[in-house]
């Protein structure tokens, strides 16, 4: 997967974290978790044009970092929204949550990647 197609894979991501957070309930759970995970669930998006201009290799490693762990908090919350039946389409969130896990397994291994770079360099 080239890095453009990766970014477009998180700018998809993204759209589908909005899509899903304005279907859900104006209640005060559903508010608080849609709130939660718009803003988690869209910077990987944002932070992935920061990793791909990142100044070195331990800069790359940081951003990409902070990108998983992004990932991790959407994963959750996902979860959370799934199991308390927040959305009225719990296929959708299942949908969203699986994309989610399959975009952190490939940054962990993005990272991993570079730190055996960054280990073999020095």
């Amino acid at each position: 997967m080239t890095p453009q197609q990766l970014e477009d894979r998180l700018i998809d991501f993204a759209v589908a974290i909005v899509s899903l957070t304005e279907k859900m309930p104006n209640t005060y759970a559903s508010r608080y978790y849609a709130n939660q995970l718009l803003r988690s669930g869209s910077s990987p998006a944002l932070n992935c044009g920061e990793a791909r201009a990142a100044e070195s290799n331990r800069d790359f490693i940081h951003k990409v970092n902070v990108i998983i762990k992004e990932l991790r908090e959407s994963f959750i919350c996902l979860k959370v929204i799934e199991k308390t039946n927040l959305h009225p389409s719990n296929d959708f969130v299942s949908q969203v949550k699986s994309e989610c896990n399959e975009l952190i397994s490939i940054f962990v291994a993005s990272v991993n990647t570079a730190k055996k770079k960054r280990d073999g360099d020095s």
